[in-house]
């Protein structure tokens, strides 16, 4: 990860331009994973795209302390403005769904659509009784210094979902969830309450400024989700000028994992009608 003088940060990154498509797919991973969430599609996606699959400020590879505010979509935009992306299709996934839309805010110009999936980060606008539930388990798990806890109730809520267990999940994608949200924790608790503090919050609350997107924008959500999230998608469906939304009832909230066949196959429907 590099820095530039204006303070935004070139994250670590994966590209494929070999293609010279002029929209390339842009992948920002879920706040629970890194960039390593995409591999079921990256094969796939770069045999006949160019793509970028970036690590948000502490995930990944892009682990460096921060010193001053940052912004994970300004960190994005800095990326690909470095990578000479000057319009492309994002696709985001949870918390890298909100980074997503709120690039599509700040610079519309540079989105042709979007794909979020599932929506969630700055994009969750209710607090539900199992978003509260699962909040409640990570603090107190951190609280007492037990990082395994945190990861597993992360595993629970997000990849289990309603309704399952993780014995329900294949082990593969338990696993894989399992190391980068541990990852994640290792960096942003190596960094200290006030690195991570200098995170910005959005300065418009996205959910609030949906009409002003007017990409295309595909809303996918699992049934076995957490109601914020369903809750969440049932307000892009209405408030986005141009959405299509799609439910797969048997995943929960990781469908480009859980099911990555499936979520290739859409991609490229949407991305290549």
């Amino acid at each position: 990860m590099g820095m530039l003088s204006d303070g935004r940060a070139v994250l670590a990154h994966d590209t494929v331009t070999r293609h010279g498509t002029e929209l390339p797919v842009v992948l920002v991973h879920a706040g629970i994973a890194d960039r390593r969430m995409w591999d079921p599609q990256w094969e796939a996606l770069t045999t006949d795209l160019d793509a970028v699959r970036v690590d948000l400020r502490g995930f990944g590879e892009s682990d460096a302390i921060p010193t001053q505010p940052f912004s994970h979509p300004e960190d994005v935009l800095a990326t690909l403005d470095e990578l000479g992306v000057v319009r492309c299709h994002l696709v985001g996934a949870s918390l890298g769904a909100g980074v997503s839309l709120e690039v599509a805010l700040a610079r519309p110009d540079i989105v042709e659509s979007l794909v979020l999936a599932p929506p969630g980060g700055s994009l969750l606008a209710t607090r539900t009784d199992d978003l509260a539930e699962f909040v409640a388990a990570e603090v107190a798990a951190l609280d007492a210094g037990d990082v395994d806890a945190a990861v597993t109730a992360n595993l629970d809520a997000w990849v289990a979902g309603r309704g399952r267990s993780l014995d329900d999940v294949d082990p593969g994608v338990v696993a894989s969830v399992a190391r980068m949200q541990r990852n994640a924790f290792d960096i942003q608790l190596g960094w200290g309450d006030e690195a991570i503090d200098l995170e910005s919050e959005p300065a418009i609350d996205p959910m609030h400024r949906l009409a002003e997107v007017l990409a295309p924008t595909l809303v996918l959500v699992g049934g076995l989700d957490l109601d914020t999230t369903l809750d969440s998608a049932d307000r892009l469906e209405h408030g986005l000028e141009d959405a299509t939304r799609i439910g797969w009832a048997d995943v929960a909230h990781l469908p480009s994992m859980e099911q990555p066949e499936r979520f290739t196959e859409l991609l490229f429907e949407w991305l290549v009608p």
